[in-house]
């Protein structure tokens, strides 16, 4: 078992080649049309698993066509890193869509739309309490 320390430097490791992978090996036609970013790794305390948690941009048939890339890129991404990454075994890796920079984003209108609301009534009592 890998000490908490050793498991996060695996996990950076692994999340900077993925990432150094997707601009410049696997950026042709096996990922699809959306854009990739690699939000979070989680390596298991073994060492033998890896998620990698990645946020696609575009519409949701070009989000559906870059996870296919993704997963059907996997083999090609394992022995990369293999080759990238010094580990006595290479981390079986599985690709899941993170969709919490969305999740933020419609948090953060809602949060907006209900503050302006609430200076909108606190405008309109002002002018109520003005007007008597």
């Amino acid at each position: 078992m890998a000490t908490d320390r050793r498991v996060a430097r695996v996990a950076e490791l692994i999340k900077r080649e993925v990432s150094q992978m997707l601009l410049q090996d696997i950026k042709d036609d096996r990922v699809g049309a959306g854009m990739v970013s690699v939000t979070d790794v989680n390596v298991s305390g073994d060492l033998q698993h890896a998620k990698i948690f990645v946020s696609i941009y575009g519409n949701q048939a070009a989000k559906t066509e870059t996870m296919a890339g993704l997963k059907a890129a996997t083999g090609f991404v394992r022995s990369e890193l293999g080759r990238r990454i010094r580990l006595r075994r290479t981390p079986e890796v599985v690709f899941l869509e993170d969709n919490s920079l969305e999740r933020g984003d419609r948090i953060l209108s809602l949060l907006n739309r209900l503050n302006q609301e609430r200076q909108t009534t606190e405008t309109l009592e002002d002018v109520d309490a003005e007007v008597e």
